[in-house]
């Protein structure tokens, strides 16, 4: 058909005087065909085209019968005019149908068509004679699919008489090669051609060196994941080490007891945690399994009992909570809410060995959260540990900035904040400029003795521990306006695979 059609378009062109219109030339061509053959032939400069596009107006099945018919108010007016004593608003629908009584009563009330007796509710004609505009005005439309009047359109199409749909239009013209006659051209230069001579008078096709290869498939890394990376860059390249977070299902001990979170906090209640229901409860805290031989040994049992008397009456210089401390409760499995259970449990790994360490992990957490467009009941949480001696509050100031830094974030304002196992705690705030105002992106703290001294750390050992999520700078980057057309069964699988790698600004 593009071949047939590569003739046609050459004659059109020799019978025409200048430019043709591919929509007026070629009405019923698809819009590929003739694509495809305006393509051949300006290749060989035969051609030369542009794309026009327009907007084009059709009429909607109401809006046709109205140019058929006539408009709502105009079959009103006419009921009415035919009725010489008056007509009863109740006889209207009757006549000229419900639609058309519900809307051009109103109309031609308003058109000051017809009037309205109150007292006797009959409608009566207040002119001769009327000129039906919208019938005229869908005419033309439906004659020509515009109106030189671009108020009309857009009032035809409040009222949903109307709609537009794009037309794409080629203007072809004449190209320097011009030719009546398509010229075959070789694609190869074969052996026989150069033994026969007949390379020295074939047309060989000119090499397209702007034509896009075959797009190949392949995987993409999701977006989460490439900003994932970038966060692993600068954590490494700041000396620290990837905590394993493997474990998504942790119990309350590691999850909230070992971080001096009361066993009557908001937090641990059903309508922000995720329980297990089989199985419910675990065994209490023991040696792992992927211990290395040469590893020391830890003393879990004192742990737990160091736990349960820091709760309930107060150790290591603490009054504590003053409450029944529940095994049972602190046995219960739940999905963890945050990754500091693994900093907890890498900490206690620590004292066995007290030196300064840098720790850091980035993985899936769990809340039970009211989805909306920035909440999921599961999201990726960032989240760096610092164990030292002689630690500050103002060396955690100091490192913040440096670590948003890296991340091109700066301007960082502090507030003072509550955290059970954090004191002092402070809430990290930026300025964001799209926005105009101060926006939090971080949490942060100094783990309290509370939490360090039942796990044997000594008591001069301070701990920084700070956190943010993975998903918040990643919309920010991707330009990402809901969550869940980030994370979860709505995510366009085009936007996974045509979007880069972020490359986040660092010093």
């Amino acid at each position: 058909m593009a071949s047939e059609l590569t003739s046609q378009v050459l004659n059109a062109l020799a019978q025409s005087d200048g430019p043709i219109l591919s929509t007026e030339a070629f009405p019923s061509v698809p819009f590929i065909t003739i694509k495809s053959a305006l393509d051949r032939l300006a290749s060989r400069e035969m051609v030369l085209y542009k794309t026009i596009e327009r907007d084009q107006a059709l009429l909607t099945e109401e809006a046709q019968g109205i140019a058929q018919y006539g408009s709502h108010e105009a079959k009103v007016f006419e009921a009415v005019r035919k009725a010489v004593e008056g007509l009863k608003v109740s006889d209207l629908p009757g006549i000229v149908g419900k639609e058309s009584a519900k809307v051009g009563q109103g109309k031609a009330l308003a058109g000051k068509w017809i009037k309205l007796d109150r007292e006797k509710n009959i409608l009566r004609t207040n002119m001769d004679s009327i000129v039906d505009t919208i019938r005229e005005q869908l005419e033309i439309i439906e004659r020509t699919n515009s109106h030189p009047d671009a108020k009309v359109i857009s009032d035809l199409k409040k009222r949903k008489l109307l709609k537009t749909q794009k037309v794409i239009t080629f203007e072809v013209s004449k190209g320097p090669k011009y030719a009546m006659e398509l010229v075959k051209e070789e694609t190869d230069l074969t052996a026989e051609m150069l033994a026969s001579g007949a390379w020295r008078t074939a047309v060989l096709k000119p090499y397209n060196f702007k034509s896009k290869g075959a797009s190949t498939p392949s995987g993409a890394l999701h977006p989460l994941n490439k900003v994932r990376h970038e966060f692993r860059q600068i954590f490494f390249e700041m000396g620290f080490e990837e905590m394993p977070t493997n474990r998504f299902v942790e119990t309350g001990f590691w999850n909230f007891d070992a971080l001096f979170v009361p066993q009557q906090h908001p937090a641990r209640d059903l309508q922000d945690t995720f329980y297990i229901s089989d199985p419910p409860t675990a065994d209490k805290p023991r040696g792992d399994h992927t211990a290395k031989i040469n590893d020391p040994e830890l003393d879990y049992k004192q742990y737990w009992n160091n736990i349960k008397e820091v709760h309930e009456s107060g150790k290591f210089g603490s009054i504590g909570y003053r409450y029944t401390w529940k095994a049972a409760e602190a046995l219960r499995l739940v999905l963890r809410t945050h990754t500091t259970s693994t900093s907890t449990y890498m900490l206690h790994k620590l004292a066995a060995n007290p030196r300064p360490a840098r720790y850091f992990s980035i993985d899936r957490v769990f809340r039970n959260e009211t989805v909306d467009a920035t909440h999921l009941a599961e999201f990726h949480q960032v989240e760096g540990v610092i164990a030292d001696f002689g630690l500050t509050l103002g060396g955690l100031i100091g490192f913040m900035e440096v670590f948003f830094a890296k991340m091109g974030i700066r301007n960082l304002r502090f507030k003072p904040a509550y955290n059970p196992y954090t004191e002092p705690s402070m809430e990290i705030f930026s300025f964001h400029e799209g926005l105009d105002k101060w926006v939090e992106i971080g949490n942060s703290g100094m783990f309290r003795p509370e939490m360090l001294e039942p796990m044997g750390l000594p008591k001069d050992m301070r701990v920084y521990g700070w956190g943010l999520s993975l998903e918040r700078p990643t919309m920010i980057k991707y330009g990402v306006n809901n969550i869940r057309e980030l994370l979860g069964h709505k995510v366009d699988l085009n936007f996974v695979e045509n979007n880069a790698a972020v490359r986040l600004e660092k010093d």
